[in-house]
């Protein structure tokens, strides 16, 4: 929608109305954006592909902020929409493990109808061994792995108590154990669209951290 420099804008915050906490947002010409994701100045070309993403091909109203240190992603907002804010209480923390158990459950939906109940419940033996070995947090029960798989993310009060070091360590193993079990890394494709459930800002922040990682090389 818009390619903006700092002199462009004003850029203040204000007190989200839920939460203990300040919101980023950004003026222009009588319209409202908050901040959906932060890169710095040698990550422009991630910037533009995300903004392109956004704006052209889901037709989300977006701003691309240029500074001297970094670029940023800001998206359209009504101020009276912070009240109903689809982040609920979870932070880029919680968003990121939502995220990964979206992507676990489309790896083990697909691997459920592909290649049958068996290998499906081989998969979950294979990430309560992974939890068990590298030590996640209050995952060790087999009974989690079965809940992860069943369990709404997006609705759910209560998140495995991860670290984002847990996040990247899960999704490397789920990409191997996927791949082990496809034969290929093609299941990537199918599985991401899982992530189409999320919100839209949500969605947009955990893509791009994903990017910005060596992740990014083994999920899109």
């Amino acid at each position: 929608m818009f390619i903006l420099k700092r002199q462009d804008v004003e850029i203040s915050s204000i007190q989200h109305p839920k939460k203990d906490q300040q919101v980023p947002i950004l003026d222009y010409q009588g319209q409202t954006f908050r901040l959906i994701s932060v890169f710095k100045a040698s990550q422009e070309e991630e910037a533009r592909a995300l903004w392109r993403e956004l704006t052209d091909n889901r037709g989300k109203a977006c701003v691309l902020l240029e500074e001297p240190e970094r670029f940023s992603v800001w998206g359209k907002i009504r101020l009276e929409q912070l009240g109903n804010d689809t982040g609920g209480s979870h932070g880029k923390t919680g968003i990121l493990i939502q995220a990964s158990i979206l992507l676990l459950q489309g790896v083990y939906i697909d691997i459920e109808e592909f290649l049958g109940a068996r290998q499906a419940a081989l998969l979950e033996k294979d990430i309560a061994e992974l939890f068990q070995q590298k030590q996640f947090p209050q995952t060790s029960p087999p009974e989690t792995v079965k809940s992860l798989v069943s369990i709404d993310p997006l609705a759910a009060p209560k998140l495995p108590p991860w670290q984002e070091t847990h996040v990247v360590i899960f999704l490397q193993e789920l990409h191997r154990l996927g791949k082990s079990y496809f034969g290929n890394a093609n299941f990537t494709k199918q599985v991401i669209y899982k992530l189409e459930d999320m919100p839209e800002a949500e969605r947009s922040l955990f893509l791009s951290w994903l990017n910005q990682s060596p992740l990014g090389k083994l999920w899109q």
